[in-house]
């Protein structure tokens, strides 16, 4: 496959390209979806192909082809050239890729347990296993679904400057959702795991415990109160602070958004947020389902530090954008599969923990709340930000009291990291899927964390 690829981007240079790269994936592929103990589909198929970029007086060209023909594999290459050519006659500024050393590896997976060698009817079974003892739980939960997707093989990438580079892929997900429903109120309660590691997922993740404790969270709600509008003081869990890390900060931080008008370009060794505030975004967290070793331009993820202590330090960048801001590339470049393009996106992103524990978090608060998990949030490029809650209590006198429901915070960004008075020394990890035109694996967490205030809502 190496000398196979190498030929592309030997084309490419002979047509003109000043860089070429080439990707291909061949990709093992399971999902489920269930609902109320019912398989509604049951999907295994392999996915290959290969992706040509090309980088042509300044602009950039690419092509995809999901076959290996030679004569297929050559018309992408010239298509791309063309593009490139084309696109440089209305570039402004030509781009120019940082400089990186050049590679040559072979990553391999080790799981303990492959989930390409786990039986399609071993993986219905587990996911009944929660389906039933969510349904199982309480006459009130209505509902139960789950989505599960399994992702196996490798990925080979080479270019012009003889970097060449195998990767194994590895991916383990699932989502359970729950509905619960009485008295003319409805709830929902939704959950995701996902490893890079293997199947021993569901060892670590007991499925009878899974499906109990989203269908608890719907239950629970039912009893539950809408909060009080207005500015109060919060705790949030790991889970909420990892979306907020995410959606509120983490794309500001993605150095394309920057450039195109996100408020950090201007803010570079500024303090935008409390003493206690450091983030990182990290592809180093091996197991973690943002983690990798190479990104998709053959350049080594690392551990990229965002905010030290409430300064901004630097950016999620690929080469272009390294180049545009004279610094080195991150390792953020990802394309979903061999049919896009790489672009910046973020890893494993989170707050760097403190020293409080979570008694003490509490401490001073007579009236507040306690926002333990997230229901979905969204962020503007301006700094907004809103994010649902799916499970959260009051707080009183310095206790949990009562659980709300249909919770949201929101505010801006830069206001909201200066209100953080107190950082817990716990750390917690979440896996996700993040949305950028793209769909990409990710992972957000840190500790507990209070805010002195934040405007609090209703529904999200």
């Amino acid at each position: 496959m190496k000398d196979f690829l190498n030929k592309l981007n030997s084309t490419a240079i002979s047509l003109g390209a000043e860089y070429a790269e080439a990707r291909a994936l061949r990709l093992t592929k399971t999902s489920l979806t269930l609902k109320e103990e019912q398989v509604e589909a049951a999907k295994q198929g392999i996915e290959s192909g290969v992706a040509v970029r090309v980088l042509v007086n300044g602009a950039w060209g690419f092509a995809s082809a999901g076959s290996l023909e030679p004569v297929t594999l050559d018309n992408a290459v010239l298509s791309a050239c063309r593009m490139a050519k084309l696109a440089s006659t209305r570039l402004k500024i030509p781009i120019k890729l940082a400089p990186v050393k050049v590679i040559e590896d072979r990553v391999v997976a080790k799981p303990k347990k492959d989930p390409s060698h786990v039986s399609m009817e071993e993986k219905i079974q587990t996911a009944l296993k929660i389906n039933r003892s969510s349904i199982g739980f309480d006459s009130r939960v209505k509902s139960c679904g789950m989505d599960y997707l399994d992702l196996t093989g490798n990925s080979f990438f080479v270019n012009s400057e003889g970097t060449s580079i195998e990767q194994d892929k590895l991916y383990v997900w699932a989502r359970i959702t729950a509905t619960a429903r009485t008295n003319g109120v409805f709830t929902f309660s939704r959950e995701e795991i996902g490893s890079t590691a293997g199947y021993e997922l569901f060892d670590e993740q007991i499925p009878e415990e899974l499906g109990k404790k989203v269908a608890a969270r719907a239950v629970q709600q039912l009893t539950a109160k809408p909060p009080k509008g207005g500015k109060s003081p919060v705790v949030l869990g790991p889970n909420v602070v990892g979306v907020f890390v995410h959606e509120a900060f983490g794309h500001l931080a993605e150095a394309d958004l920057a450039l195109s008008g996100g408020l950090l370009a201007s803010n570079m060794g500024k303090k935008i947020g409390s003493s206690l505030v450091t983030f990182y975004d990290d592809g180093t967290l091996l197991g973690s389902f943002g983690a990798f070793k190479y990104d998709d331009e053959g350049v080594p993820t690392q551990k990229t530090l965002l905010i030290k202590d409430g300064i901004v330090t630097g950016l999620m960048h690929n080469r272009d954008t390294a180049n545009k801001f004279n610094t080195n590339p991150t390792g953020n470049a990802r394309a979903e599969d061999f049919r896009v393009e790489p672009i910046i996106r973020m890893r494993c992103t989170y707050m760097a923990p403190q020293d409080q524990t979570l008694e003490e978090l509490f401490e001073g608060i007579k009236f507040g709340y306690y926002f333990k998990s997230f229901r979905g949030g969204q962020a503007s490029l301006d700094g907004t930000f809103q994010v649902g809650i799916q499970e959260g209590y009051e707080i009183i006198n310095s206790e949990i009291g009562a659980p709300i429901r249909d919770a949201s915070i929101s505010g801006n960004t830069l206001e909201t990291l200066h209100k953080v008075d107190a950082v817990g020394r716990d750390f917690v990890l979440d896996p996700g899927r993040c949305g950028k035109g793209q769909t990409a694996f990710i992972c957000d967490g840190g500790p507990h964390i209070r805010l002195s205030e934040v405007v609090v809502g209703g529904s999200a």
